[in-house]
């Protein structure tokens, strides 16, 4: 194995209810300022909301709310949080909501100890403090639950950038199976897909990887697939609802990167372009991508796309794997095509020609030029 440091410090609070405790979790960090995140109105009409705002009442803990992020989390709503954060004298940040909630907490939890635009960060400025985070996750699919990471749309430019940094982990992080059972069918197989992206980046991009991390993957893929099957069938079987949270969670904690050589992270770079430029559901566009990345890449890397054909699907040719996984995606409902996304050539090239530019951004243009870009996105028609 490679030598690596490891250290994850966000706490998990995993079972029903727990979003009831929020208020003292909290407390016991010493917040007392909060800001409160939210997607949509859904989290107040469920009650979810105020269980977790009487929490915060019962532990003395103040709190303003700002609600409407959006899928793929653009930086202006970041902006105006940030300055309702300020205003307020918040200490901490608490997302009610998915991962792209969560990575706006992220952002706006760094602005607010930052006297510049936000944005700065995701051009390459280093967060240096941030306030306190908490979330109570509903939709599991990013992991941003236990990671360091944050992704926002700047939505006048059409860049699409993540940021990653020690400050940017939360402290609490609940998740109550019960409150992802609601969430839609074709959100479910989106997230399925997202899960599966965020395994199989560096099992397929890094050169050597130990068996125990392969295990690892390939096991929490499994799972998702096994869980999501369940699920399409009975969406309130709370074991396996439990089993693919907790799978999305293990797919981007750092558990399995570690003792890797260096990996990459193209399905998602590339795919950041299509929801920068034409908003579709990042699982969606995913699901897309992985196939035709997949067959564009497998070249590189034959000995492990075989192992992934054998050990996820039981069959013994790498490109039998691939289709496998592209025939499951079609199965479950998720687009495996440009044409299924409404995607059209005008559009297309705009986003090829992003795409290019982020390559540059992440140093990786001599392995995906605008051509290679270009040959994959050939593959996803």
């Amino acid at each position: 194995m490679y030598p690596f440091s490891f250290q994850n410090p966000t706490r998990i609070e995993f079972g029903l209810d727990k979003e009831k405790e929020m208020g003292k979790y909290m407390h016991e960090y010493g917040a007392k300022k909060a800001l409160i995140i939210y997607g949509s109105e859904r989290v107040k009409q469920s009650g979810l909301f105020e269980d977790v705002a009487k929490s915060l009442r019962e532990h003395g803990i103040e709190y303003i709310e700002c609600g409407g992020v959006k899928s793929n989390p653009t930086i202006s709503k970041v902006r105006e949080a940030v300055a309702m954060a300020k205003a307020f004298g918040a200490d901490s940040v608490l997302s009610i909501g998915g991962g792209s909630c969560l990575d706006s907490a992220k952002a706006i939890a760094a602005g607010a100890c930052y006297e510049g635009d936000t944005w700065d960060f995701f051009k390459g400025t280093p967060v240096q403090k941030a306030l306190m985070i908490f979330d109570v996750i509903t939709l599991a699919a990013t992991g941003s639950e236990m990671n360091w990471g944050s992704v926002i749309t700047n939505e006048e430019t059409q860049q699409k950038y993540s940021i990653h940094n020690n400050h940017l982990f939360p402290k609490v992080s609940v998740i109550n199976p019960k409150l992802q059972a609601t969430v839609s069918r074709d959100y479910l197989v989106y997230s399925a897909a997202d899960i599966i992206a965020h395994s199989i980046e560096a099992y397929f991009t890094a050169e050597y990887r130990p068996e125990i991390v392969d295990f690892l993957v390939e096991s929490n893929i499994k799972t998702v697939i096994r869980t999501t099957e369940i699920l399409l069938n009975d969406p309130q079987d709370l074991n396996a609802r439990g089993e693919f949270a907790w799978a999305a969670t293990l797919a981007l904690n750092g558990l399995t990167h570690l003792g890797i050589s260096p990996y990459g992270f193209p399905n998602h770079m590339i795919e950041h372009s299509m929801s920068a430029i034409s908003d579709v559901p990042h699982g969606a566009g995913l699901s897309v991508i992985m196939p035709a990345w997949m067959q564009w890449y497998q070249f590189q890397r034959p000995a492990q796309f075989k192992r992934f054909a054998k050990e996820i699907f039981g069959l013994d040719k790498a490109e039998d794997g691939i289709l496998a996984l592209k025939a499951w995606f079609d199965k479950i409902g998720t687009p495996t095509s440009l044409e299924q996304l409404g995607i059209d050539d005008e559009t297309l090239a705009e986003i090829i020609e992003n795409a290019a530019q982020t390559a540059i951004r992440a140093k990786v243009e001599k392995t995906y030029t605008k051509e290679a870009i270009e040959a994959i996105f050939a593959l996803a028609k």
